[in-house]
């Protein structure tokens, strides 16, 4: 048995699309008309939900023409040839194709060809503005920190170095000039010797001629003789006969063995009773030492006659065999001698 419902006849207004018409003349009832609403942003989700995926928009191509031209400046050993011919600049643009499709980045061949052009070109290129003299002013105070640091260190430098020099090198050559000067000065203030006196004159007068040619090893050489000379100028003592152990002392010289040379020996004693060293040069090697006691040449006759003072009693009464004084180089002898010593015997 067929269901009631399902054999209703359909409501007008259920009909999908269908006006309701109200009174006799089936006019429309305005309050029931029924007018489809869409949501703006409603609409627009759609429309984005229902539009096409697209890719994003590639580099600015100012840009990507910027990035070729810094891309070939990083290689420009690569492409130095192909930038000179532009036979081969199709080389060149392959290469920057490769290089780029290694970076994932494709670039159109417009492009590189404005890339390159821009290279060639100098475009992108900060020309700096201004004289070189001003911009290296502006740069200089820009740095003037690091500068001044820079100057501080050398200066510091140089002041070492001007010290060093001068405590090594100047200082030592002023001090050898006054020396010099110095010891000659007091040569004359104490010479009483004519001899000593002009003999330092000399060794003064060769000093300065070897400084002015620059020569300090010989100038300081001078000045050790003449610090010698006024040593010997300011020594006083006396020379005494030594009566123990030996008194004299002969030789036979090596080129006259039918000959003897005699010797007296002798001591220097200070105005205080003290023996002295002295530096004296043996006749026999030429060799200078520092002695308390030496023998002094003399003649036969002087050497037996103080022989014979001495066996008389053991004293010789008469010792004193000469006297150094002051002001003098050599000693004033009491008995005849040549003045040749030896330091051994």
């Amino acid at each position: 048995m067929p269901d009631n419902d399902s054999q209703r006849p359909a409501d007008p207004a259920d009909a999908p699309g269908s006006d309701v018409v109200s009174g006799a003349d089936g006019a429309r009832d305005p309050s029931s008309v029924t007018t489809p609403v869409t949501d703006a942003g409603t609409a627009d989700a759609a429309a984005t939900d229902t539009a096409p995926l697209v890719q994003p928009a590639p580099l600015d191509e100012v840009m990507l023409a910027m990035d070729v031209v810094d891309t070939l400046r990083h290689r420009e050993q690569l492409v130095a040839k192909e930038l000179a011919s532009g036979a081969r600049d199709e080389d060149m643009y392959e290469r920057l194709r490769q290089v780029y499709a290694a970076q994932g980045i494709t670039v159109p061949e417009r492009i590189l060809r404005e890339g390159v052009d821009a290279l060639r070109e100098n475009r992108f290129v900060y020309v700096p503005k201004g004289s070189r003299s001003a911009r290296r002013w502006a740069l200089f105070y820009v740095n003037r920190r690091r500068w001044a640091g820079l100057a501080l260190l050398v200066v510091v430098l140089v002041a070492a170095g001007l010290f060093a020099y001068d405590a090594g090198v100047r200082a030592p050559r002023r001090a050898l000039v006054a020396d010099l000067q110095s010891t000659r000065t007091q040569i004359v203030a104490v010479s009483d010797d004519p001899a000593a006196t002009a003999q330092a004159a000399t060794l003064f007068q060769q000093s300065q001629v070897a400084l002015d040619r620059g020569d300090y090893g010989e100038a300081r050489a001078d000045l050790e003789s003449l610090e010698a000379i006024l040593t010997q100028l300011q020594r006083s003592y006396t020379l005494r006969i030594v009566a123990n152990p030996e008194t004299g002392v002969w030789r036979v010289p090596d080129l006259n063995t039918g000959a003897r040379n005699y010797y007296i020996i002798v001591e220097a004693i200070d105005a205080n009773g003290r023996r002295v060293t002295l530096p004296v040069r043996s006749e026999e090697d030429g060799q200078v030492r520092n002695v308390s006691s030496w023998g002094m040449r003399v003649d036969e006759a002087v050497f037996f006659g103080v022989s014979d003072d001495k066996s008389d009693d053991g004293i010789i009464q008469n010792d004193e065999f000469g006297i150094k004084r002051v002001g003098r180089l050599e000693p004033e002898y009491r008995f005849p001698t040549t003045g040749a010593s030896i330091t051994s015997w």
